[in-house]
């Protein structure tokens, strides 16, 4: 059975990676209002089909993600979450996976009540990235 969606700001991380943690690509896009921003790597934002499908490249790899809520700052219908997070675990082909970032991410209260991701930035202010940092190659430990 997969969770409902958060009704507070701060359980939008925690329902994200049990989502995230289950495979389903359709549970995981509940997660996300219509016209969200996801940001798989710093400098380059996607929206619509082009942003769940590169948000399922992480799922795919078939690794669990833990997440670790470190500040959340509400005003209204807003809030700006910094989220501490970690894939780490063996992908589905026997290779090891370790990829980690802090988040800065915006969710907002829809009319149902429910929080949901309308900007998720995984990597935060982190630099752009590329070489062994690419998160779709990710480090083999």
């Amino acid at each position: 059975m997969t969770r409902q969606l958060a009704e507070r700001p701060e359980d939008v991380p925690t329902v994200f990676a049990e989502r995230f943690n289950t495979g389903d690509a359709e549970a995981l896009a509940e997660v996300y209002e219509s016209g969200m921003v996801f940001v798989p790597e710093p400098g380059s934002p996607l929206t619509g089909q082009e942003a769940h499908a590169a948000n399922e490249q992480f799922m795919n790899l078939g690794v669990p993600i833990t997440v670790r809520p470190r500040h959340v700052y509400t005003t209204g219908d807003i809030a700006l979450l910094i989220v501490d997070w970690v894939i780490d675990g063996t992908d589905r082909g026997g290779r090891p996976v370790h990829i980690e970032g802090t988040a800065t991410d915006v969710a907002r209260r829809g009319q149902d009540g429910r929080w949901r991701y309308a900007i998720d930035n995984p990597f935060g202010v982190k630099p752009g990235i590329g070489g062994n940092n690419d998160p779709f190659h990710p480090h083999v430990a």
